[in-house]
Order: structure tokens, then sequence, then C-alpha cells
């Protein structure tokens, strides 16, 4: 990826001025100190996606936005429309990310469904290996999260992540991306996308639970990962995944 003049005194500037020290959890996620019961090596957080139950309404995207205070034209999570027509290339449109929902259907002939996206916390992150600093990384309870005191804004890890779900942040000029409401689940709370989805069709999991429902979905359905071969461990799990999505 090339830098520009402007970006390498950026970096220098960085670089110079990085704290010995690393920033604790909570102040890198903006989160309260976890509660006394919270253990973080006690859990390993993912997520399960229904598609069927998804209906595009886009109030996953607009919670997200409002708790995360995600800047305009930019998303932490966000929904995809996939049209299948036989024999042909699928149409896949996502207008402002869904945060205001779809437009309806103009061909009720041909198979539509909806797909959220957002970071797939993976436990071999390809961006986690490309940081020059070690900024991005996996927390003890499986969160992939971003410590903007050592965020260069090099890019690198926006280049290397295979699911798009990475972006400069237009005014700190460092990485964001979806922390899985961090602040929320150290408190013992789901997700603000989980929580105002009016059909359930996204779910926080926590695999080290053994008495997570997560475990009985797992083994009745038929689950897959997006991009299964990038091999990257990734804990965002979709059921009935349709083979037309990328």
């Amino acid at each position: 990826m090339d830098l520009t003049r402007r970006d390498l005194f950026i970096v220098g500037g960085k670089l110079l001025v990085l704290a010995s020290v690393g920033a604790t959890l909570e102040q890198i996620t903006g989160a309260a100190a976890p509660s006394d019961a919270y253990r973080a090596a006690d859990h390993w957080w993912g997520m399960i996606i229904d598609i069927d139950k998804c209906i595009g309404c886009g109030n996953c995207v607009r919670a997200c936005s409002n708790e995360n205070k995600v800047p305009h034209g930019f998303f932490r999570t966000w929904v995809e429309r996939y049209q299948v027509e036989e024999g042909k290339q699928p149409k896949v449109d996502s207008p402002d990310g869904a945060i205001n929902g779809f437009p309806a259907d103009t061909r009720p002939d041909v198979k539509s469904f909806f797909v959220p996206k957002l970071c797939n916390h993976c436990a071999d992150s390809p961006c986690v290996q490309v940081c020059p600093v070690g900024a991005t990384f996996v927390s003890p309870d499986g969160v992939v999260l971003v410590d903007e005191t050592y965020c260069l804004g090099c890019r690198y890890c926006v280049q290397a992540c295979p699911y798009g779900c990475r972006y400069l942040h237009p005014e700190k000029d460092t990485v964001d991306k979806c922390t899985l409401c961090y602040h929320r689940i150290t408190q013992g709370l789901t997700t603000a996308c989980c929580e105002n989805c009016p059909t359930g069709a996204r779910q926080l999991v926590d695999f080290k639970n053994p008495n997570d429902p997560v475990h009985e979905f797992l083994r009745k359905n038929k689950v897959e990962v997006l991009k299964p071969y990038m091999a990257t461990q990734a804990k965002v799990y979709y059921k009935d995944l349709d083979g037309s999505v990328r």
C-alpha cells in the first residue's frame, strides 16, 4: 500500500511518542472496569446469526452507530441484501450500510435474503499478525480490539482484513471496528446490535460457558463462517449460509 509523505510524517511522529506501557482494556474500549464477578479468562465471545430471521430493518446498524458514536458514513456492522437469480451473478446491495433499511424488492420472483456482517473476531486474525506495533490484539476473552494509543493509522490491518470490517476513523486517524460492545459485555449485557434486533437474528454467545444455548444450536443446525478458506478461525457463525454469499 502506498503512503503519502503526509502519512509518513504522521506515522513517524506517532512512533516517537509511543508510550512504553500499553493502555488497559478499560482505557482502550471506553468501558467501565469489569464487575468483580467478571473474569475474562472464563469467557470466549462470538456471535451466531440466523439469516432466515433477518428482515433487513437496519435496527442493528442504527443501534451500533448510536451506542459507539460511529462517524457518519462508516459502519462497525452493516447488512447486505442478496438477490439471486438462476444462472446469473447475485446482485448485492447495502444502501448506507442498511442504516435506514432497504427499499422494497422489485422482483418478487427472485430469491432475496439479508446477511448482517461485522468483525468476525478471529482467533487467528490476519489484522493482529500484520500490525507493526501490536495495537491490534486479541483480548483474553477472545475479542479483537485496537489500542488507539499505539495505532499508527498505517492501515495495514485494514488491508489485511478479509471481511472488510475496518476503517480509518476520519477524526482520530486511528483504526476503528466492532468491539462486540466490550464495554457492555464485561458488565453482563449483550451487544447493542443483538439487543435491538426485533427477530433475534443475532445472538451474542460465550463458547466457554457450558450452559450457553450456542452449543445446542451448533449441534442441531448447519452453520458456516464467512470465507472459511482464509483459516482465520472466525467466531461469527451463520446458520444456513447461502453459497452465493461472499
